[in-house]
């Protein structure tokens, strides 16, 4: 059986960290991902991580902590116990408008990798949405990534590339190779869940997850990650989800 995660981002809403650990211990979940907003105090997170039988193998740093702070950086993942380092986002106004510049930003990734693998991390991208929409020339930001990275490993969120009008199935076949995490997410139906930003528990939205864990399992992915970017409730969406996935 695989040990799911869970992305702490999703119950940002819901405080506090320690509560999060209880519901998620109580739901199925044996991990989490971190992002930058659960970093102040790492040493009392892995306490309470241990205290719920929890580890955190993966977590989110930006792009700044990563180039400015790379210290930093590896002491907290030092203290979380993690083993993958991911480049969550990019800013709308540090996006680059064409080509050259998501090359240039590759190019970034592919040094923020040779210092994070040579500390013993997995280190990679995780994409959203605009990566996937292409520019005047008909590039596409991400493949001009993975083209200028060719070292970096690759955290696919899915839902996010549907929602960029990409091929999650064409994009798994493409780039599988360099797959080490997953975010296992859901798309509500058009018009449902506009309180929830539009995203659906998993299983019960409109991506096909079934399908997509068969196809994934051809891949080397580590992690699946459970997200969700805005929930109501988060431990329905906890709950709902990791049912979901045992499912299959």
């Amino acid at each position: 059986m695989t040990d799911f995660s869970y992305q702490l981002y999703s119950s940002r809403n819901f405080p506090p960290l320690e509560q999060t650990f209880e519901m998620l211990k109580r739901n199925g979940y044996a991990q989490v991902e971190a992002y930058g907003g659960v970093y102040a105090d790492p040493e009392a997170t892995k306490l309470a991580l241990d205290a719920n039988g929890l580890t955190m193998p993966t977590g989110h740093f930006s792009i700044d902590l990563l180039e400015k702070e790379p210290q930093k950086v590896l002491d907290i993942a030092g203290a979380l116990g993690m083993k993958a380092i991911y480049c969550p986002h990019l800013a709308v106004d540090v996006r680059p408008l064409d080509a050259a510049g998501w090359s240039a930003f590759g190019e970034r990734l592919e040094a923020a990798h040779a210092t994070y693998s040579k500390a013993g991390y997995v280190f990679g991208w995780h994409n959203h949405d605009f990566e996937f929409k292409a520019l005047p020339d008909n590039s596409l930001p991400q493949k001009l990534i993975f083209d200028a990275a060719p070292s970096i490993s690759w955290e696919a969120d899915i839902a996010w590339i549907i929602r960029g009008g990409g091929d999650p199935f064409e994009w798994i076949g493409n780039y599988g190779s360099r797959i080490s995490a997953v975010h296992v997410k859901d798309i509500a139906a058009p018009g449902q869940n506009t309180d929830e930003d539009g995203w659906a528990d998993v299983g019960y939205g409109t991506v096909d997850w079934k399908a997509l864990m068969t196809r994934l399992k051809d891949t080397p992915v580590q992690y699946f990650i459970m997200e969700h970017d805005n929930p109501s409730d988060d431990e329905r969406f906890a709950r709902r989800s990791i049912a979901t996935v045992n499912s299959f």
